[in-house]
Formats: structure tokens, sequence, C-alpha cells
């Protein structure tokens, strides 16, 4: 039973008619109070400079994201502590060494998606996993219940620490001129690092360790060491990085890096329903990240299942592994041979875009359609938009909407039938909630829904993320078993 319980999952879901109904009505409900509310931390800013001179310089320069206090840290320590993650994730574990990472990617037993969070091998027995809440509280629950020697310590993310200390600090170094700046830190050339593999490097006179990984697709790493050089390791790479033009990433262009490499980073998590989850319903407290998710957007159903992704719609298909028992996996075999949606980047049509746009500045007596707020457009923690063909026919769901100056595009990541996934592909996309906000219980102010044409692409739409993210990349090899 969660230590902290008051009211649990399951005892919310007896007194309230519609889940949906009450995901809809929890603030907040605007993109930039949202995710600049999820890094407070000492010095990390909304912008440092602008988001869109953040965003140019992950492509041309050196970006600095702080991510030191927005994600949850969960060690999983014991004798069982391989097997007891490896059997719930969906992915192969083997050849999982000391110093690398795995995604972590977890499934109710009906096969639909509650989380994926990076897994690190700390030591012998250490596993730590970072990431979505939503994960790291799957992980704790199980640990409690099932039968693996293993126990769990957590370092929550900033808003909800209390000792106001996390055990490391993190940083993502990436960009054109990363390599230049992280070899001079170093003293010297740096060791060969593969993709999700790190190594021990230098920053000055502090060590480090430095994991092959990107948030925009670019060169760099990924760095962490202890919480006590935090602050002499953040002024070490400004100063340092001056010359190379690094610039610290704030947390609104932060949070549109998931546009550009195409990570389905929140999902709405399957445990709302379902036998299989009614445990960890029961366990659940009314601190938990299910408990506390918003939910918005222009796709509106009453069951909550309509908004339940399986890890074959996010394009995770090539990394199902059925060589080891997991949590969904009799779901997912059966799933396995039929039709799927395909995870996919909507291109927003440019003239639809600024008919919203230019509606706000007309006094026409009708009700306006929602504004559309550049970079970050979402009107909860999880929106989710519709998706249809020319014919009003649903076709998928689309998440994440927003704005780069890199693709000079407002864009979504969405889900849709494979039939519309072709690049060029038109379909269209619905702005505005149902309802024009009266489902939002006042959060949200009245508008009219209206349609958008968008054009499919990739996803990631980023060339330089897709040799990691993509098809281009599985074939590659880069993400083989990770």
């Amino acid at each position: 039973m969660n230590a902290d319980k008051t009211r649990s999952l399951s005892d919310l879901l007896e007194t309230i008619p519609n889940v949906t109904d009450h995901l809809f009505r929890n603030a907040p409900k605007n993109a930039l109070t949202i995710f600049t509310q999820m890094m407070p931390g000492d010095g990390v800013r909304p912008e440092f400079t602008t988001w869109r001179d953040e965003q140019w310089a992950w492509r041309n320069a050196i970006a600095l994201h702080d991510q030191s206090y927005h994600m949850n840290s969960t060690h999983v320590r014991g004798p069982d502590a391989l097997a007891f993650t490896q059997y719930l994730s969906v992915n192969s574990f083997r050849n999982f060494e000391i110093g690398a990472a795995k995604q972590l990617v977890c499934c109710s037993p009906e096969g639909y998606l509650i989380g994926d969070s990076i897994l690190y091998r700390m030591g012998e027995n250490d596993y730590m996993v970072v990431g979505n809440p939503a994960t790291n509280e799957w992980v704790e629950y199980n640990a409690e219940v099932l039968d693996f020697d293993v126990k769990t310590e957590s370092d929550p993310m900033w808003t909800l620490n209390k000792a106001k200390k996390r055990e490391f600090y993190r940083f993502q170094v990436e960009g054109p001129k990363a390599w230049e700046l992280l070899e001079e830190l170093n003293g010297g050339p740096l060791p060969e690092i593969k993709f999700f593999k790190s190594a021990e490097i230098n920053l000055g006179e502090h060590k480090a360790r430095g994991m092959r990984h990107s948030m925009g697709g670019m060169p760099g790493l990924e760095i962490y060491g202890p919480w006590d050089e935090y602050r002499a390791v953040k002024s070490l790479f400004r100063k340092a990085g001056a010359k190379y033009g690094l610039r610290m990433v704030g947390s609104i262009a932060y949070f549109t890096t998931v546009i550009e490499s195409g990570w389905w980073a929140v999902p709405v998590s399957a445990v709302y329903t379902g036998q299989g989850t009614k445990g960890y319903r029961d366990w659940m407290s009314d601190k938990n990240a299910s408990m506390r998710m918003s939910l918005g957007g222009s796709f509106y159903s009453s069951d909550i299942e309509d908004y339940y992704v399986t890890p074959f719609d996010v394009n995770y298909g090539h990394i199902i592994k059925f060589d080891h028992d997991f949590i969904g996996r009799d779901a997912l075999e059966a799933m396995a041979g039929k039709p799927h949606r395909k995870k996919v980047t909507l291109v927003w049509n440019a003239d639809d875009v600024m008919k919203v746009q230019q509606s706000q500045l007309e006094d026409t007596g009708e009700t306006p359609p929602l504004p559309i707020s550049i970079p970050l457009a979402a009107t909860a923690r999880m929106h989710y938009d519709k998706v249809t063909d020319s014919d009003d026919n649903m076709i998928g769901i689309a998440t994440y909407p927003g704005y780069t100056a890199n693709e000079r595009a407002m864009m979504s990541l969405a889900t849709i039938d494979e039939a519309f996934a072709a690049p060029g592909t038109e379909v269209i996309l619905h702005w505005g909630e149902d309802g024009g906000g009266s489902r939002s219980a006042g959060n949200l102010e009245p508008h009219r829904q209206v349609k958008i044409r968008a054009t499919v692409a990739p996803s990631p739409i980023s060339k330089a993320a897709q040799s990691y993210r993509s098809d281009i990349g599985i074939k590659r090899g880069s993400l083989d078993d990770v």
C-alpha cells in the first residue's frame, strides 16, 4: 500500500461519473503554465535568450538543456533487479552492461502503453529509472507486489522533492559544435561512446558520466554527476561554451524538442481501466501522476480507453521482443499480426493557422477559434486532437501541438491509420475543444472548433534525429535492442 495514501484512484473512480470529464476539468489548461511549472529549479528560466534562439542553438551551435529538475529518478536495487525490470519492459535487456542504458517500455496486461523511460545500469545490481513519473510509479508499485527481491528508492522531481536536493545533476549538451566543447573540457579526445552507452569524462577538474543520447537528434551527450557539483559544472559549461555560441535552453524551448525528435513523451497512461491494473488503482494515492494529470484537445470520448495507445501505435513495434516474459506479452502477441496505426508528424497548413491567428484581431460578432499559442499550443498536460480524413472519418489522434523555428512550421505528433500515413498525404486536424471549452470547467475561454489542413511527414521530422529514432535509424541498426 502506498505509504502516502489519502484517496486512491479506485476511490476517485467510484465518486465520479466519467474519468475523461474529470481529467478535462483538471487545471492548468495552458501550455506555458504547464511546462514552465515543470522546471522551476534554481536558475531554470522559461527563456534565457528567446525560445527561437534556443531552438536554433541545437541545430546550429550548442544547446545546454538543464534536466536536473523535472524528471523523476528511481533506483531499483537487489539480486533480482535485472529480472524485475526486464519483466516490466517489452524490449530485450540482453547485452546490458554496467554504464549502458535501455528504454524501459511498460505496458498494462491488456497491452496498452503505461509509459516509457530510460533505464540506466548503475552497478551490478543497481538500476535507475529516469523520466515520466507515471513509469516510475508503475515500477515502484510492482516492486512492492511482485515476487522479486528488489527495493526501490525514489528521487522525485523538484516540485515534489521535499529535500530540495537531487542525487545527480543532469545536462544534455548537443549541437554541431558540442563535441569541440566537450573535448576541450575533457582535455583531449573523448572516448568512443556508442548510442545509449556511457563513459567517464573530464569536465575540467570534475569527473562526470557522459551517455550518447540526444534530445533534438544532434551530436552530443547526456551528462550527469554528483549534485554538489551542479553549480560549478553549469558555470563551467556556460563560460567555456560562450565562444562556441552555447545557449542555455529554457523550459519553453525544451519541451518543443519532442516535436522534432518524435518522442511521444506522455501518453494517457493505460491505468484507469482493466482488471490487470486494478491493484495499481487501489495502491495509487492522489499524489501520483495519473491522479494529477489534465486532459484536453479536440478529441473527446467518454471512454478513456479510446485515448490509450499500444507500443505499435507509437512505432515501438520493432523493439518488442517475445524472447522473454513481460507484463502485456500475451496481449501484444495477439495484436502483432493485425493492422496498427503509425506515428507521424503532421505539418499544419500555414494559411489555416494564420486564419485562426487573424481571427483574434477581428470582431466579427461570432465566437472566435481557440488561439494557437506559439511555440507550445497544448491546452493540457495530455493534449489529444482529433484527426480525420476529408470526409470527417476518424483516422487518428495527435498530440504535442507546437512550433519550431528550425522547421518554420506548426506541427503535431500523431498516430494515424496506416492507409493515411504516407508522407505527403493531406489530413484534417480539428482544433479547439469539443464543446468549445465547456468541458474545461471555466479554465478555457469559449471558442469554436475549426478544421486545419495538415500534411503527413516522417516522425521524427528532423533529419538529424531520424538517424536514431525513425525507420531510417532502424535499418542502420542504431536502435537495435535499445
